[in-house]
């Protein structure tokens, strides 16, 4: 066996066998700064295998669809594609070796220099299917935390995602490069004498890891004080799939200028924006997207932002009803929402893009989607139905909305101010000391304004 007295920053150069898929991750505990990707500015030729299990619901091609999408998301480029229909799974390489063989055949007569299987694979099954294609494997999990890494812009997004990474990288470390099992030598009360190069990494890794950690349950610790404060609004939420049209659509309702480029996983943080001045200070925040199979790392990492859907007074259930999936994505919102503790939470479908529609669903069937929720059927484009949902959003918040009687006198600026920005006023009739005002509004609103109404002026 073969001792090496390397020091850790040469360990951390080891040529890795994935051509720089994980470099950037290494930088990451070595220099603590945000990562670039290594690649070239084309990105990578992938050859895209999209695994459907006997028995699994949903349409094939449509699932292949979705992954060639998050594949030019991550900004490569598709060379080749294919549907494996999975019957039992090998587990050594998923599909057995002799179909990945020929799958790497096939992937390497198009040119692909990486293989993107659309399923989650173990560590040894990812080595097991570079080993027989002779290509870097890809799966599920790497392309969707790629994506978000790519869209990650704040500096809570750009902790998420990396610690969900770190967290992916952990258990496949022995596999990322060459001679990481090859020993090195160290002093008493250093680093540990015998300590190998994939043991090294591991330690920073985990270094690396606690530090993020830290850093977001600080972050967490301020949104659990954001929350706090908004309890005393109306909260209207949008879910839904991603791609559905949710932020086009948050646009159009607050003129709130977010991006709402048509690529997955475009939003990753929660915004928020007043939908109006009046009516109790109605509150609607924009979510990250939901997909099908979406990996528990990024759940767990994201655990905060999606937090805010829990905590909604109203859910804004955007569907893209013009996707041949629609039914499939209806299906996996409504799981995440009962995995978050929100399926009791009122909601409004809106099914979304029906400018795209050839011929318009019935209200039967929209009935039928909906499971008993109110609906609409809409395109974001369209300011009238935009106007129309905004005022029917309001209208269902109202309806929990209290009316009263309140003296205001002249001195009390700030009540009077308080009145025409947080409550509707239905009357105002101005007398020699004041004013006495019917206004509408949330019954906590409504009680600290005849509250602050009543106070001494000194």
């Amino acid at each position: 066996m073969k001792f090496h007295s390397k020091s850790i920053d040469e360990h951390a150069e080891v040529p890795l066998a994935d051509a720089g898929r994980f470099e950037e991750l290494v930088s990451r505990w070595t220099r603590r700064e945000a990562p670039q990707r290594a690649r070239a500015e084309d990105g990578n030729s992938c050859y895209v295998v999209s695994v459907h299990r006997s028995g699994d619901a949903g349409n094939p091609r449509a699932q292949l669809a979705e992954i060639t999408g998050l594949v030019d998301a991550q900004g490569d480029r598709v060379v080749g594609e294919e549907v494996h229909e999975l019957v039992r799974p090998d587990p050594r390489t998923l599909i057995r070796s002799g179909v990945a063989e020929r799958i790497g055949a096939e992937a390497t007569d198009r040119g692909a220099d990486m293989l993107v299987v659309d399923a989650e694979l173990s560590p040894s099954q990812t080595r097991n299917l570079e080993d027989a294609t002779g290509l870097p494997v890809c799966d599920r999990e790497a392309v969707i935390l790629n994506v978000f890494e790519r869209h990650a812009t704040t500096r809570r997004a750009r902790i998420q995602v990396e610690i969900a990474h770190l967290e992916y990288l952990r258990p496949r470390i022995r596999g990322i490069g060459l001679n990481m099992d090859q020993q090195a030598g160290g002093v008493m009360g250093g680093r540990g004498p015998g300590e190998t190069a994939s043991e090294l990494l591991a330690r920073r890794l985990d270094g690396r890891l606690a530090d993020l950690r830290r850093q977001l349950l600080g972050l967490k610790r301020s949104d659990a004080a954001q929350r706090k404060h908004r309890k005393k609004c109306s909260r209207v939420t949008l879910v839904g799939y991603t791609n559905a049209g949710k932020t086009s659509l948050m646009n159009a309702l607050t003129s709130a200028g977010l991006s709402a480029r048509d690529r997955p996983f475009e939003t990753l943080d929660t915004t928020s924006r007043c939908l109006t001045r009046h009516g109790g200070d109605v509150l609607i925040s924009d979510t990250v997207g939901f997909i099908r199979r979406l990996p528990e790392r990024l759940f767990a990492s994201f655990e905060s932002t999606l937090a805010e859907v829990a905590e909604a007074s109203l859910l804004l259930l955007v569907v893209d009803a013009s996707d041949s999936e629609l039914v499939e994505h209806l299906r996996t919102t409504d799981g995440v929402l009962d995995r978050l503790g929100a399926a009791g939470i009122p909601r409004v479908v809106v099914f979304n893009k029906t400018d795209r529609l050839t011929e318009r669903l019935s209200d039967e069937e929209l009935s039928g989607l909906c499971a008993g929720h109110d609906y609409v059927a809409l395109s974001s484009r369209d300011p009238d139905a935009v106007l129309a949902l905004r005022e029917r959003l309001l209208d269902l918040v109202r309806a929990e909305h209290v009316v009263r009687e309140v003296f205001v006198r002249y001195e009390l600026t700030d009540v009077t101010r308080s009145i025409h920005s947080r409550c509707r006023v239905q009357k105002a009739v101005a007398s020699r000391l004041g004013t006495q005002f019917v206004i509408e509004g949330e019954p906590h609103v409504v009680d600290e304004i005849v509250r602050a109404s009543r106070r001494k002026i000194r």
